[in-house]
């Protein structure tokens, strides 16, 4: 569900006629960046794609013919040449995940706050539409299921609060000025391939199948109940084109202001059976037996609820967008080594 949405058009306020769109990719080394610049080119092969990053966690240079601009999203004036004559900013550029964040507060606070503003400001001074992920760790302990955005914010670590101080700026920069996406995403698994290279991130479940795949007991932090929503990064990719599809319309209009998406999947497992899942497929699929194992949890803050059902519906109502993954699929495909 939505949202803050300023869809009344001002009488003095014109849309603008765009015949090939730009699209701007912040991030777009990364483990989702790069696959949206992908799902670009696909879909859309006469649109002009400008990519950035500025290689923190990049794991490629190019994208087919598209060079990947070195680029801090923390330096303005940089940035905002980088990205002129972008009609759509999707800003992917983060430091992303509770552990990194804690790790490292201040530059954390730098990327995903000062730099986020840096983002939006270009999309209000230019008109530029705006594609924004904040994570379901804004929300803290959900309160209500299924979850939809919005609800009550009141995140239990620091990558939860600078997420949230981004959405927070974009609503406000938004008003008035430019049409923004902000998605309310869940947790990603699955690898995807790059010109030749896999891309991929130690999300819990990419975490155990490389584990199994090494012969390594699957560790679960206790106490192994804990759910989470998992999504497939290919499926949050396309969420990306279907968003810029709309943002473009949008922006033909001139509509401004937020509208808000929960981009999850229907699969809400415990951490222990996505464990249990892994263990099973690696020993039909490779003839590989490992172990499950419970381990004290090394983190605070973060919810511990046992189930985490989110609605979609407002993704695939206005966005036409659904997820076409699964994690049984995911998994056999890691495990045997046939990502395609």
């Amino acid at each position: 569900m939505t949202e803050t949405t300023d869809t009344e058009i001002d009488e003095e306020s014109n849309g603008k006629a765009i015949e090939t769109p730009t699209i701007a990719v912040t991030g777009a080394a990364g483990y989702i960046g790069s696959r949206v610049v992908v799902e670009f080119q696909e879909a859309y092969p006469d649109w002009e794609l400008i990519a950035i990053d500025n290689q923190y966690r990049g794991q490629v240079d190019s994208i087919g013919d598209v060079d990947i601009k070195h680029v801090d999203i923390r330096n303005r004036d940089r940035l905002e040449d980088a990205l002129t004559g972008a009609d759509v900013v999707c800003h992917l550029a983060a430091i992303s995940g509770v552990d990194d964040c804690d790790e490292n507060p201040d530059l954390a606070y730098e990327v995903n706050v000062t730099g986020t503003n840096n983002v939006a400001w270009f999309c209000r001074k230019t008109g530029a539409a705006l594609a924004f992920p904040f994570s379901m760790a804004v929300l803290g302990d959900p309160e209500e299921f299924p979850i939809t955005a919005d609800q009550p914010r009141d995140p239990l670590n620091w990558y939860g609060r600078t997420k949230l101080l981004g959405e927070r700026s974009i609503e406000a920069f938004a008003d008035g000025a430019f049409p923004a996406h902000l998605f309310l995403k869940s947790n990603l698994y699955g690898e995807h391939v790059v010109d030749g290279t896999e891309v991929g991130k130690p999300t819990v479940i990419n975490f155990f199948v490389n584990r199994a795949l090494a012969g390594e007991t699957l560790t679960v932090y206790e106490p192994g109940t804990q759910a989470r929503n998992f999504v497939h990064v290919k499926d949050v990719a396309r969420a990306y084109v279907r968003s810029a599809e709309r943002l473009v319309a949008q922006l033909e209009r001139g509509e401004t202001g937020t509208e808000t998406y929960e981009i999850a999947s229907d699969e809400d497992m415990s951490v222990m059976e996505v464990a249990d899942s892994v263990r099973e497929v690696a020993s039909k699929e490779r003839g590989i037996n490992v172990d499950v194992e419970l381990v004290e949890n090394p983190r605070g803050g973060e919810t511990m609820v046992e189930k985490f059902e989110v609605d979609i519906s407002t993704a695939s109502n206005r966005l036409n967008w659904v997820p076409q993954e699964n994690i049984d699929k995911s998994v056999q495909q890691l495990l045997i080594h046939s990502i395609k």
